[in-house]
């Protein structure tokens, strides 16, 4: 991604890679050869890349649940299992990650979390 990409062109992107990664699977056997060159042993399975995708997807799920647990305090699979949140420890916390993304944005405004926590902002 860079700056000057719209959401437009980047979910378009994905969707192709998306099409074009169902269209493999579904037309390739699963033992079928491959080559992915910066790998350490480039010549692999469809199989094998499948499984490396899920692991990274997965991994990448987790990264994302850990970010949301820190701005919403969310914990846990079920309400019942989760530990009361200090609203007062969490606001400030909450605070503490907005000013540094602020920072790390220039303070330009490019982005930052809205008061309604969860709405990105941008620029006009």
């Amino acid at each position: 991604m860079t700056r000057d990409e719209t959401r437009e062109q980047i979910v378009g992107f994905y969707r192709r890679a998306w099409e074009h990664a169902d269209a493999t699977i579904t037309e390739l056997p699963i033992d079928a050869l491959g080559h992915v060159p910066w790998w350490p042993r480039p010549d692999v399975k469809l199989f094998t890349v499948m499984v490396h995708v899920l692991q990274d997807t997965t991994r990448h799920a987790g990264h994302a649940d850990i970010l949301r647990e820190q701005l919403d305090g969310r914990t846990g699979v079920m309400a019942e299992y989760e530990e009361q949140i200090d609203t007062a420890a969490r606001a400030t916390h909450w605070a503490k990650i907005e000013r540094a993304a602020q920072a790390a944005a220039g303070d330009a405004g490019h982005a930052g979390l809205s008061a309604t926590r969860g709405a990105v902002e941008t620029e006009p």
